[in-house]
């Protein structure tokens, strides 16, 4: 138990980091969610994209009543590359109005949170 409780202490900085994000979009089929993937943790905006079988999406555009059957991406990455991620996202989506959120991960395995964290530091320049 006293290992447990040191272990526990000892991770609790890093289990409850904060600035990891989970970013949600959805994109109107498989081949535009898996291009924005791979852009994603190429340029490593992302440390990991997960692509989910296809969502029914309900929503009013323009005033009229929509339904859309859509691929969903949950992104892992960091506050610091949110910025760049939205742009990236923006720019790439073809959407006028891409559904971008959002959510802070406030707890989480540590050792994950900090994978997340080195996967999405920028490129050293040559």
């Amino acid at each position: 138990m006293r290992a447990f409780l040191l272990w526990a202490a000892l991770g609790r900085d890093e289990a409850s980091m904060s600035g990891i994000l989970i970013v949600h979009t959805t994109c109107p089929d498989a081949a535009s969610a898996a291009r924005i993937a791979a852009h994603l943790i190429e340029s490593r905006l992302a440390a990991c994209v997960q692509q989910s079988g296809s969502v029914t999406s309900v929503y009013r555009w323009q005033g009229a009543l929509e339904s859309a059957t859509e691929v969903a991406l949950a992104i892992k990455t960091t506050r610091e590359r949110y910025p760049a991620l939205e742009a990236a996202i923006r720019a790439l989506h073809p959407y006028e109005v891409p559904e971008i959120l959002a959510t802070e991960a406030s707890l989480g395995f540590g050792p994950y949170l900090r994978w997340v964290a080195d996967e999405t530091q920028p490129p050293l320049l040559a």
